[in-house]
């Protein structure tokens, strides 16, 4: 994990919340950064150790966060941050009382995100396999949507963690927690082909454990995959804002629309609390309410075709 923070924070007492977050809680590095930003944002903002600041520049910081059209999610897992982080100090006596204690958490509504169609779902993965890198993005495409793994859990999974014989697929989320998720036998297929006879001929600088690498034969970036699924949404003809977590909603959303119990799309997701999950219980209510009114007799959408309304 990068040291940055440790550099940027000079305080003594956030410094050991960071190496908590780091060494005993395991976040990855995406979360471990975001924690690290926050806390960085309000030392910035207050030019206060985290010890000394009280609950007056807790709503000060609230409100220039505001008034910089930060979105309320953002908001909201600033505040997060802030109240783990104070839990901490109270727990291992460094303050005696929370600034947070009084400050009430924002209530922001359901985030509905974008999802792919399932024919949008076939234009995306139909990828002309010419060349090593076509076979490795239809690879990694078929994975997400059989999995609905994060990208970075996909950039970093490496070769022993496919089992074709048992067609399943080790995955270590957040909190260096594994999973095991079912492999189809479609993405099985063409991760078959993609390691045994294309794989080789990007490894440039020789063998390393990473399934999915670059053109320099190094290990697949977050950024380097956001650039090839927008190339290929693009040059497929869809115009649905898409990014690489668009795929792990629609994943979900198709399991939930089709039967699946949210139970299992939880554990499948790697979610912790199963209340994550049941934002997709909204957009298969979002389907059905559609469906009721486009096929129904007496829906109101019928009535207005008629006249009646």
């Amino acid at each position: 994990m990068s040291d940055k923070w440790e550099e940027l924070i000079k305080d003594i007492n956030a410094k050991k919340y960071m190496r908590y977050l780091k060494i005993e809680k395991g976040y990855s590095i995406n979360t471990y950064n975001s924690y690290c930003n926050d806390i960085h944002s309000l030392i910035l903002f207050t030019k206060k150790d985290t010890t000394c600041i009280t609950e007056d520049d807790i709503k000060m910081y609230l409100e220039h966060l505001s008034k910089k059209n930060i979105k309320e999610k953002s908001i909201a897992h600033s505040m997060s941050v802030l109240r783990e982080l104070y839990k901490f100090y109270i727990k291992h006596n460094i303050v005696e009382v929370s600034p947070m204690q009084n400050i009430k958490t924002i209530k922001i509504g359901v985030y509905l995100p974008n999802t792919l169609t399932e024919e949008e779902v076939i234009k995306l993965l139909d990828i002309n396999l010419e060349t090593p890198f076509d076979y490795r993005n239809k690879a990694m495409l078929e994975l997400l949507y059989a999995t609905g793994i994060r990208v970075s859990e996909l950039i970093s999974l490496k070769i022993h963690d496919i089992n074709f014989d048992e067609a399943m697929l080790k995955c270590t989320g957040k909190g260096s927690k594994d999973r095991y998720i079912p492999l189809v036998d479609y993405c099985l297929k063409y991760l078959k082909i993609y390691i045994e006879n294309y794989r080789p001929k990007l490894l440039i600088k020789g063998e390393n454990y990473f399934i999915f690498v670059n053109n320099h034969g190094n290990q697949m970036s977050r950024s380097g995959f956001f650039k090839i699924i927008q190339k290929i949404a693009e040059s497929n003809g869809i115009t649905t804002h898409i990014s690489p977590h668009t795929l792990r909603h629609t994943f979900a959303t198709h399991l939930v629309n089709n039967g699946a119990d949210l139970r299992t799309v939880q554990v499948l997701l790697g979610h912790e609390d199963i209340s994550t999950t049941g934002i997709y219980t909204h957009l298969a209510y979002d389907k059905e309410r559609c469906d009721y009114d486009n096929y129904h007799p007496r829906s109101r959408k019928e009535n207005r075709r008629n006249g009646n309304i």
